[in-house]
């Protein structure tokens, strides 16, 4: 809020589409993520300020048990430090968490680390205090405990920034790809710090909002491509996709489910020639005809996802592999759950509690299972032990996505080679979704082999 300027206008070259004139208390607004420009600009023009927004406030940090930087680290902390704003882009596996934890060292300010999910919040309050020796403040997972320096989740961000907005000097969005959607995003816009810090492997998003990155957090700073890591900070690999036939029955009804829903989706072109997947979506909660047309496009992506031929060829892989630890990933629940009954290993799902996570990782770093399955919540962020094999049964067709799971197996140790192995419905939808996801550098020597 600005108070000492009339309706008038605004003083020091301030922009003007920044603010907002509030006649409830005859000053103008503008949101906190424009403080910083804003004291520059004032300052610059010789204005008489006084600030009383920062609450923030120099940290000294208990210790700093920093791990020594490699040389394309410390490139990343001397690039962002020459504005104290911007992203880090750098492949799953390289550090970027130590990239943080040196640029909060030398900083030295109040500092709020956002996460995407609960896990990696609590991943960062252990971090924080192994590192650096601070227990840091939780806000997320019903607690509210704000400390000077504190971990939270994005949603929990947007929720409560407007009491915190004031009480941080350098926020850290981890997994920043996930801030520019249309709440996550107040977690940036009603942050008052002026060093803003982002990281993430993957910045592409597929509505193309990565492009708002720039005025939430700060552009790239500094862009690690994945080729300058493989088989030296990250293990050298090999993606192998595997194409499998539906059983017959198993066809035949998903060609009668197609059929229903293209006859849903033609017919409705008739009338509204640019009908799309949104209006499916509004539309099922208004007529019958639009819910049959929905439930048969659920129940043919589940023959995709469960089709019994995934589960012959995972117990081949299994075999192949019977030495080496192993991640599933599948395309949903259900498929998760059918993988964990048939062999008998543990399912981690978006429910599964903390407690249970933590002790099903360990179980698997020690060897007490020989693999573990999941849907969506190891695909990012969160420190696994050392796996070499990533088999994928299912997903999205982010590309995203399937750069994170592959980055899940790139954890250098000694010489191992680590492998991704995509096995994929034919004739079916789930091949045009592989197609989009392997379009990127990271699989671009991609082999097809047969089981």
């Amino acid at each position: 809020m600005l108070e000492g300027a009339d309706r008038s206008g605004l003083p020091g070259g301030l922009v003007a589409t920044d603010w907002t004139w509030d006649a409830r208390v005859g000053a103008w607004r503008a949101d906190a993520i424009v403080y910083a420009a804003v004291v520059e600009r004032l300052r610059r023009s010789g204005c008489n300020v006084e600030d009383r927004v920062p609450q923030w406030e120099p940290i000294r940090w208990p210790r700093a048990d920093l791990l020594e930087l490699r040389a394309e680290q410390r490139e990343a902390v001397d690039a962002w430090r020459r504005t104290g704003r911007g992203c880090v882009v750098m492949p799953t596996g390289t550090g970027k968490t130590e990239v943080a934890l040196a640029i909060m060292a030398s900083a030295a300010a109040s500092t709020l680390v956002v996460a995407p999910v609960r896990d990696l919040m609590y991943q960062w309050h252990r971090r924080i205090l192994q590192r650096l020796g601070y227990d840091a403040g939780i806000i997320g997972d019903s607690a509210f405990r704000v400390r000077p320096v504190s971990v939270t989740t994005y949603d929990s961000a947007y929720i409560h920034m407007e009491r915190l907005g004031d009480r941080f000097g350098l926020v850290v969005f981890d997994e920043c790809h996930h801030l520019p959607g249309p709440l996550r995003r107040d977690a940036a816009r009603m942050s008052a710090a002026p060093m803003r810090l982002g990281l993430t492997a993957t910045p592409q998003r597929s509505d193309g909002r990565q492009v708002d990155l720039d005025w939430l957090v700060g552009p790239i700073v500094f862009d690690m491509p994945l080729a300058k890591a493989r088989g030296k900070t990250l293990a050298d690999y090999e993606v192998i996709r595997i194409p499998i036939h539906l059983a017959p029955e198993e066809q035949a009804r998903y060609e009668n489910l197609s059929r229903q829903v293209r006859a849903f989706v033609a017919e409705r072109r008739r009338d509204q020639p640019g009908y799309a997947w949104e209006d499916l979506c509004a539309e099922t909660g208004k007529t019958p005809q639009a819910r049959r047309a929905m439930k048969a496009f659920h129940a043919k992506k589940a023959i995709e996802d469960r089709a019994q031929e995934k589960l012959r060829v995972l117990e081949d892989l299994f075999r192949l592999h019977a030495a080496e630890p192993c991640l599933v990933f599948t395309g949903s629940n259900a498929m998760a759950r059918d993988v964990s009954r048939r062999f008998l290993i543990p399912c981690l799902l978006s429910h599964c509690g903390k407690k249970e996570r933590i002790e099903v990782l360990e179980g698997l770093e020690r060897g007490d299972y020989p693999a573990l399955v999941c849907n969506r919540v190891l695909d990012e962020g969160v420190d696994l032990p050392e796996v070499k094999v990533a088999i994928v049964l299912g997903g999205t067709a982010s590309g995203r996505q399937a750069k994170q799971r592959l980055g899940r197996v790139l954890r250098k140790s000694r010489k191992a080679r680590a492998v991704l192995y995509e096995i994929v419905s034919t004739d079916t939808t789930e091949e045009h979704r592989s197609r989009r996801r392997r379009d990127s550098d990271a699989f671009d020597r991609t082999r097809r082999r047969r089981f």
